[in-house]
């Protein structure tokens, strides 16, 4: 079974978006560098940031989402982003009205039972949780592996918090770091 990773671009005051659910200069970093991370040719990154990230992106097989991040994206238009192969929804809603069923979305009620439905649909492969509010209850739960971390020189002040409501002490394990342009990569493995 894969591990489970919660993730995000994060200021350096721990926040993944602002009060209005913008997430301002904290992808800046995708366009800072001359190395295409994707066939799109707008995210182009330093070599550093490339070799880490697209390693990463390569092993992800399904994403955990919450329903505020699914309704907030209209649902990727039905379409995984990054190339993933599957996307588990938490909420305590259905699918929306209209929503093709054949689309590679899973609406789950509960993080535990998202996290299981991910590890069924990745396989061997990362199932990766969206930090904030569902990426901290799967902390909380003990169900994270791995928090990984694209900290960029900003402070936003207030805003969505990266480990959403956690109110209780969770340790990690020392970082990994590698520096990019305008982005630190850190990777910590959650100490058992």
């Amino acid at each position: 079974m894969g591990k489970v990773v919660m993730y995000a671009s994060v200021s350096v005051d721990g926040f993944v978006a602002d009060e209005n659910d913008q997430p301002g200069p904290l992808f800046d970093w995708l366009t800072s560098g001359d190395v295409p991370l994707d066939d799109s040719g707008v995210v182009k990154v330093s070599q550093v940031s490339h070799d880490y990230t697209r390693a990463y992106w390569d092993q992800i097989g399904v994403t955990i989402a919450g329903r505020h991040v699914f309704d907030l994206t209209d649902g990727w238009d039905g379409k995984p982003p990054a190339g993933i192969d599957h996307v588990v929804v938490v909420t305590h809603r259905p699918a929306p009205e209209g929503w093709d069923p054949e689309a590679p979305f899973h609406f789950v009620d509960g993080v535990e039972a998202a996290v299981a439905k991910a590890q069924e649909l990745a396989g061997d492969r990362i199932v990766e949780v969206a930090a904030g509010n569902v990426g901290g209850q799967a902390l909380a739960a003990g169900l994270v592996d791995e928090v990984r971390m694209d900290v960029v020189p900003a402070v936003l002040g207030t805003g969505k918090r990266y480990f959403g409501a956690v109110d209780a002490q969770h340790l990690l394990e020392d970082p990994e770091v590698l520096q990019g342009n305008r982005v630190l990569h850190l990777r910590y493995q959650v100490r058992r």
